[in-house]
């Protein structure tokens, strides 16, 4: 279960994924860039740790080309498997991605909706079942289902990652009551994935409890990526202060801070 933690000031608050520690909880993606040179820039500005690839965007014809040429160096690299329409071919992208040295972490995406984008849930828990036996360290993007959930985090995945709104939508936490579930209920790094369109948006994920957001729509539309990127950053940053101090309980009256009779008897 994913409860705060009694931190001083001075310790270090890391994500931890499979063992490693990763110091940011602000994830990237390397798409949709109007011009792939912005990503090493937004990539400090959000001072990302972890960057999403995917394999579709890699020209092997082109190797000069590739996208991976603008991620710096010191970066991990999560390939995943968008384009994927079953579990089949999303064990198939993880191997290439692999093979290519890209490491064994891999965000599986299994979507055969066109219209709206939503994972299928039987083929990603086949999918990952597979992966995990082969040594992958496997983060899954799902629809918030606390039972698909515990399904993923009894075959072993590392991380679970809900959508709070359909991908690029830019419409913020649209399944909040369902991902604070998976929160309570799944003693793994909840990630929420897709749809997170503002800093407001990814604040408000980490001060409920999740373990950190991805989100690329946001950054790469905006008018400005890199100053997007540095909004990012700080609210993440905020949201995350905001869940270990312990946000105050809410009520359905109004409660004065200060004594409103009493004063002049």
């Amino acid at each position: 279960m994913n409860n705060p933690q009694n931190k001083t000031e001075s310790e270090e608050d890391f994500l931890v994924i499979a063992g490693q520690k990763i110091k940011s909880r602000l994830i990237t993606g390397s798409g949709k860039y109007r011009d792939d040179r912005l990503i090493s820039a937004v990539l400090a500005a959000a001072q990302c740790d972890i960057i999403t690839v995917a394999l579709r965007r890699i020209d092997f014809d082109k190797p000069h080309d590739s996208v991976l040429n603008f991620i710096p160096p010191g970066k991990i690299i999560l390939p995943n498997t968008s384009g994927a329409r079953n579990a089949a071919e999303a064990v198939r992208i993880a191997r290439l991605a692999r093979g290519m040295n890209l490491g064994a972490w891999i965000k599986i995406e299994v979507i055969n909706d066109a219209k709206y984008l939503m994972p299928d849930s039987v083929e990603t828990i086949k999918a990952a079942e597979e992966l995990v036996k082969e040594g992958f360290i496997v983060l899954p993007y799902i629809y918030p289902d606390l039972s698909v959930a515990r399904r993923l985090a009894d075959i072993g995945v590392a991380a679970v990652m809900p959508l709070g709104a359909p991908i690029g939508s830019n419409r913020g936490l649209q399944t909040v009551d369902q991902i604070r579930l998976l929160i309570e209920e799944i003693d793994l790094p909840v990630i929420v994935d897709a749809g997170i369109g503002a800093p407001s948006h990814a604040a408000a994920a980490m001060e409920m409890g999740a373990a950190a957001v991805l989100l690329n729509t946001a950054i790469a539309s905006s008018h400005s990526p890199v100053a997007m990127a540095a909004a990012f950053y700080h609210a993440v940053l905020a949201g995350r202060a905001a869940f270990l101090a312990g946000l105050g309980p809410q009520s359905d009256t109004a409660v004065a801070s200060s004594p409103l009779t009493g004063f002049l008897e």
